[in-house]
Order: structure tokens, then sequence, then C-alpha cells
């Protein structure tokens, strides 16, 4: 079985998956031989002209450059210097618009040209067959070349990767898309020195066998290739059939070879590195002649165009340039100007855009020429874009996704290995822009990956700092680990210790010191604190029994007041109905006086229960004289707020008007005074024992005399039995008209009830004074024991509660009428 370099030398072609025949349209510029553009006005060229990165700006504003100077710089093989295609001045580094399908501005540095074409120092190397193929190909690096067939991928890159890898070199002459005939009017005019260029990638590469492809369209371009080949050149000149796009790089190696690339992968993984014929014109201007890449050859071709042909033109000159030097003649409807051939071209959103390493062709077509594509319509699922698709993609399948946003689909569908030829887009009778959901795509993608990849790097950054700062760490420990060691080593060596040991061990033993005096207290001082803690409980205990009751008199006084309110209010009523219906009179009098025996019961039960605490708190064995002044000035605002309930009853009691004698019945008169009578000598009786209770003097200094608590709290009791009697007394007077209704006077009997009801509350307001202003003694009585006081109190309040009791059950024997 034959080789494949035996096979390809004997003649054999292969052939790819699908592809088209458009119509070429290379007659309209390839009569002409190729002519020098001039040196334009204004030269703008763009920092990145090529797939890598930018280089860094070497010069300034105001600087002048000499022809073939650079401009940039760069250290890695994927990023090419930019240099000045003429001499001039830098006038402006800024943003301009470049030749991209976006439409987007990127940096530039602008020249203003001298037109003296002044040429910089060359370097050149004529004997580059003696030379060492790494130092070529840092000259063809430094020489800023770039793949002119279109990619502009970095030739230094290229050549780096198929050293030892590849065994077959071709070079692409195909040029396979209408209208571009910029390779083909090369070849023909400069076949010798493309042949050289030719001879020094095989001297740097050494491949088995070299291979130039070219179409067979191009007649004139063989015939001139092959009278510059040599024989020991080892150079096939192989002609295949025009198709398009024979020409793109997988595809030639396919035809040539019979190999296939595989999917995401570079020719040079199947043993084959290929180059442009522009690539290989362009290596030996830089190598022999010393020329980096600062022009070439650009198609201007088009109906639009007066002349038409192929120029060499500077890189940076502007196209608007191009277009007024060779006659450019817009449509008047739909003008355009295309860089790029008819199906893999963009149109231009102006004419100021700048000539770059990869721009081979400016086309201006004619409405008539080249239509319009009208709109867009919807898939008819005819499967035609399959058919011609040379990487044998599914295109509608794509362009579905593609447009749904769905890009993990477009790379399960392989989008990357589509080369945007546009053969799918020129077959498609949905007139659908398939090229441009494809370029849109690749870009999101692109854009995605590299945030990937910089969210990577700053993670792997991120780590490496903390990597970097526990490092720092644990070595900051350890060194001061054995400082500390060190110290301590030395230190007892010397005969001494640690200081800070030292320090640490006499706090220690200082805190030791000061638990152990806590512990050692003696007998007597500590019998003295439980004592004073002893005294402290009690007086609190005290305190809260004295004060609790405070609370629950003050909620039963609030309750009090609310409850004679709402009675207040239910005898007013009462009366006012009276007043309107006289039938009803006797009723409300009985209930009258019914509600004043309820309010009397009530005053004295609840004086009944007030007595017997106090009780409770004076016969305590052991009396503090402070807390017996506190309590009698508790009981004396107690006593003061029962006198106010009373004289507010007896108010009551007194509510009826006096000058309504017409209609009083003389037995409720006379039972209204009897009611009346009991009331004093109750509110009385009230009087006198909260008198007793509040016996013990006041004292709110700190140094209370017991004997002067003992003889104020006599005084007092005996004041508050003597208002006692004298209200009783007052009471008695009053005569009792329970028998002699029948002959008493109507009037004097309401009368006479009105001045008994006065005279009771004279006699509560009295009482009720006496026992507020009880003056201090002044005798003092030398030998008066506290304890005893206090049970003489006692006795006097039970013989004040006895004899209130007796007047209250004579009272209400007298209260119903005879």
């Amino acid at each position: 079985m034959l080789s494949i370099i035996e096979q390809i030398k004997q003649g054999k072609l292969w052939d790819f998956h699908g592809g088209i025949h458009p119509a070429e349209n290379k007659d309209l510029s390839n009569k002409s031989p190729i002519v020098n553009a001039g040196i334009p006005q204004e030269l703008v060229l763009p920092l990145k002209q090529h797939i890598g990165s930018k280089g860094d700006i070497i010069v300034a504003i105001g600087d002048k450059v000499q022809k073939g100077q650079p401009l940039t710089q760069g250290d890695i093989a994927m990023c090419v210097p930019v240099h000045a295609p003429t001499s001039g001045t830098i006038t402006a580094i800024e943003q301009r618009t470049t030749a991209h399908p976006s439409g987007l501005s990127d940096l530039c540095i602008v020249i203003a040209p001298d037109q003296q074409d002044t040429w910089c120092d060359k370097t050149t190397y004529a004997d580059y067959e003696d030379r060492d193929p790494a130092e070529l190909i840092d000259a063809i690096r430094l020489s800023g070349i770039a793949g002119l067939g279109g990619a502009g991928f970095p030739t230094a890159r290229k050549l780096q990767g198929g050293l030892g890898n590849v065994d077959i070199l071709i070079i692409n002459a195909a040029e396979c898309e209408p209208y571009i005939t910029a390779d083909d009017r090369l070849m023909r005019d400069y076949a010798e020195e493309v042949i050289e260029g030719v001879r020094i990638l095989r001297h740097i590469i050494s491949p088995k066998l070299t291979i130039i492809g070219i179409e067979d369209n191009k007649p004139e371009a063989i015939q001139a290739l092959e009278q510059h080949v040599k024989e020991d050149d080892n150079i096939l000149i192989r002609v295949v059939p025009t198709k398009y796009p024979s020409g793109s790089s997988k595809q030639l190696v396919k035809i040539l070879t019979g190999r296939e690339v595989p999917s995401q992968s570079r020719s040079t993984s199947v043993g084959v590195i290929m180059q442009n014929v522009g690539t290989a014109f362009a290596i030996k201007r830089a190598i022999i002649d010393g020329e980096p890449l600062i022009e070439r050859v650009v198609t201007l071709t088009g109906e639009a165009f007066k002349e038409r042909g192929n120029v060499f033109a500077m890189l940076g000159t502007p196209i608007a340039y191009l277009l007024d030097k060779f006659g450019y003649k817009a449509d008047k409807k739909h003008p355009r100007v295309i860089i790029g051939g008819s199906l893999m071209g963009f149109t231009l959103p102006h004419s100021n855009v700048p000539i770059t390493k990869m721009t081979n062709c400016i086309l201006a077509p004619k409405r008539k020429e080249l239509p319009l594509h009208t709109y867009e319509m919807a898939c008819i699922r005819c499967s035609a874009c399959a058919d011609v698709c040379p990487s044998s993609l599914l295109p509608q399948q794509l362009q579905w996704y593609a447009k749904d946003q769905n890009y993990e689909k477009c790379e399960e569908y392989n989008l990357q290995d589509c080369i945007e030829c546009g053969a799918c887009a020129y077959v498609c009778p949905s007139e659908i822009p398939l090229v441009q959901y494809y370029r849109q795509a690749k870009a999101e993608i692109w854009a995605r990956s590299q945030d990937e990849i910089n969210a990577e790097r700053a993670r792997q950054r991120f780590e490496a700092k903390q990597a970097r700062m526990d490092r720092d760490k644990a070595e900051r420990e350890n060194r001061f680990k054995k400082a500390a060691e060190t110290r301590r080593e030395e230190m007892a060596k010397t005969g001494g210790d640690d200081a800070v040991a030292a320090a640490i061990a006499r706090v220690k033993a200082k805190q030791a010191a000061a638990q152990s005096e806590k512990t050692e207290v003696k007998p007597a001082v500590a019998a003295a604190i439980a004592a004073a803690k002893a005294k402290q409980a009690a007086s609190a205990q005290g305190a809260t029994s004295e004060t609790l009751p405070d609370n629950s008199e003050m909620a039963k006084l609030r309750e009090e007041r609310k409850r004679q309110a709402r009675e207040r209010k239910a005898e007013k009523e009462a009366v006012e109905s009276t007043a309107s219906a006289s039938s009803n009179d006797s009723k409300k009098d009985a209930v009258a006086a019914a509600i004043a025996r309820a309010k009397a019961k009530k005053a004295q039960q609840a004086s009944e229960q007030k007595a017997p605490v106090a009780d409770t708190v004076v016969e305590n064995s052991e009396v503090d004289p402070k807390k017996a002044a506190i309590a009698a000035a508790v009981a004396r605002a107690k006593a003061k707020k029962e006198a106010q309930q009373a004289q507010q009853a007896q108010s009551e009691s007194t509510s009826e008007p006096v000058a309504e004698t017409e209609a009083v019945d003389p037995k409720k008169a006379a039972v209204a005074a009897a009611v009346a009578r009991a009331k004093a000598r109750k509110a009385a009786q009230q009087a006198e024992a909260q008198s007793e209770s509040t016996s013990e003097p006041v004292a709110e200094t700190e140094t209370v005399d017991p004997k002067k608590a003992a003889v104020t709290a006599a005084v007092a009791r005996a004041k508050a039995r003597k208002a006692a009697q004298q209200a009783e007394a007052q009471s008695e007077t009053t005569p009792e008209p329970v028998a002699e209704t029948e002959a008493v006077d109507p009037k004097k009997a309401a009368v006479a009830a009105a001045v008994a009801r006065a005279k009771a509350r004279k006699a509560a307001q009295q009482a009720e004074a006496q026992s507020e202003t009880t003056p201090e003694p002044t005798a003092e009585t030398e030998a008066v024991d506290p304890k005893k006081a206090a049970v003489a109190a006692a006795v006097a309040r039970a013989k004040a509660r006895k004899a209130a009791q007796q007047a209250e059950a004579q009272s209400e024997t007298t209260s119903e009428p005879g």
C-alpha cells in the first residue's frame, strides 16, 4: 500500500463534503498588475491586527518615526508588533473605528506622514540557510508578520508549533472566494519572491514534502510559479478543482492529503502546516530584504469602482483614501462598502476605517450586481444548508440554538468548527443570515469563557495569597517560639530565670495570699457580720409587711370611691324621679334610708378589719422606734381618708331638699333623724379607732426617742375618746319623735332632721382635725418602756372598739320608728 506522500506525488486528490460554485467575478480585478496606492495624509494603525494580545506602545505623541520603525513590542509568541508604514510624526493615540464586523473602536496610533518615506535601519538574513530556524522564527515575529489569508494567526507561533511535528508543508494559493484576486496577481507579478519565501519556510520546518495548492481558474499564476520552481526544491504545484470553499485550511488539507483535521484542532495535529501565498511573500521581504510587514496587496473591485485592480496599500491607509483615488462612485439608493468577498465579507459602518493585516479586498458593488437581502423568513427545513456545509454541521439547528441563546447546545453541535464561509446562507431560500447568528454566538461563548478564566485565575491568586499568609504566620510563630526557647536557655545558663515566668508567679502568689486573708476572719467579726445581716433581713421583712397593706388599702379606697360615685348617681336619679312622680315618694325614702344604713354598717366593718392588723403590729415583742413612727404616720393618713369617706356618706344622706316640706311624711322624717344620729355615732367611733391606730408619733429622723413616741400616742388616744364622747352626747340630745307621730308638725320635723345632719357633719370634722393636729409632748418621762406603751395602746384600741359596738347596738334598736 502506497503512503500518503507517494499517493500525493502520483497526483491523487481527495474531496470534502458540500461546497458551492458561486459566480467568481474575478475578471473585474485580475487583468492589471499590482500598483502602489501611494501615501495618504494620515495613517491609522490599530494595535491589534492579528489573533492574540496587543503589544505595548513604545512611542509617544509628537515623536518622529521612520519607515519600518516598531511602534509596539511584545515578549510572547501570540503578540506581534506594529511598525510605521512610512516616516512621519505621531499625532494621536486614541480610539478609532477598526475593520471588524462589530463596528467597534479600538486603540490606534495616528501618524501624519512627512512624504519623505525615510527607512530606518534594516536587519537582513540573506544567508538564511546558515541560520538557526529559531533565529529566523524570532526575526519573523519581530517583523510583525501574521497570516495574510484572512485569519491573522501569528506566523511565528504557527511555525514554532510545527517544528518537528509536521511532514507536509502546504502553501495555500487557492483563493476560492469570489471577487478576490490579490493572491492571483501576487503570484503572477512576484512569483520569484513567493517561491523564495517558500524556500525559507522549508528551511525552517524541514518537511518531507511541500505542496502549492492552487485552483484551476488561475492558469497564468500556475505557469509563473512553475517557471521559478527548481527540481531540487522538492515543491509540488498541485492544481485542484474550483470549488468554494476549497481555500479553507481544513478543506484544502483534505483535498491535497486526504487527512481529516479533528474537531476544534489545527492542521498541525495531522502532521500538516499551512501558510498563505501572501505570508510567504512577506517572509521573503522580512528575511532577505529586512522589511517588516508594513503593506499588503488589496483587491479593489466592484462595479462602483471606476479603476478596479490590486494595489500595494500601506497598513493604516483609510479606505476613504482608496475610494477617492480609484474613482469610487456610490450607488444612489444603497451605497455599500464591503471588506472581504461577497460571501465572507462584512459591510463597513463608514469609510474612515483603516487597512489592516487581514484586509485582502474592498468590494463596492451596485444594487443590481449584489442584491440586498430583503427580509428574513421562517426556516422551511429544506436541509439545503446542511448539504453544502463543508464542515458537515447542521446549520439549521445551530441557528435555532443561537437564536434561542442556548449556547451549551451550540457547543454540543460543534459551533466552533464553523469556518463562517457563508455557503449555508448563500443557498438558504428563506434568506436567513446564518453566519451573523453564528458570529454572535461565538462572541458570546468566547466572552463567557474569558469570564470563567478570569474567575479561575482570581481564585488561584486568592488561594495563593491565603497560603502565603498562613505560611508567614507559621514562620512567625516558629520564630517567636525559637526566640523564647533561646532566651530561657540563656537565662538558665547565666543562673537567672525567665522574667515573664517570674512575674506570673508573683501575681499568682499575691492572689493566693489575698484569698487566704479573706478566709481567716476573726470570730467576733464574723458574729457581727451575721448579726448585721439578720437585722437587715428583719428590717426588709418588716418593711414589706408594712408596705403591702398600703397598696391594698389604696385599691380598696379607689373601689369604694367608684362605688360611692355610682350610688350618688343612682340617688340623684331617684331624687329627680321623686320630684316628677309624687306617688313614689314613700318608696324612695325607704330606699334612701336602707342605703344609709348599709353604708354605715360597711364603714363599721372596715374599721373592725383594720384594728386587728394594727394590734398585731404593735404587739411585737421587739418594737423598733423608727418603725413605730412610720406606722403612726401611715395610721394617721388612713384615719384622714376614713374621715373623708364618712363625711361624704353624711353629705349624701342630707341630699334631700328641705324646702319640699309640704309632701314630707312625719313618720319618715323621724326615721331619717334616727338614721342620721346613728351615722354620727358610727363616724365618731371610726375616728376614735383611727386615732388609736396612729398613737405612735412620726419621727422621720434617724434618732427617735421611745419615751416621746409613747407620750404622743397616749395624748392622741385621749383626744380621740373625748371627741367621740362629745359627738355621742350631741347625737343623744336630739329628740327622737318615734312614738309621737300624730302631733308632730311636718315642717318642724324636716328642720330637726337637717339640724341633726349638720351637727353630725360638724362633729366628724372636729374629730378629724383633732386627730391630725396632735402636738408632740414636751414633757419627757424618764422611765417609759416602749413595749409597755405599745401594750397600753392596744388595750385602749380594744376598749374603743367595744364601746363603738355597744353604741352601734343601741342605735340599731332605736333606728326603727314606733
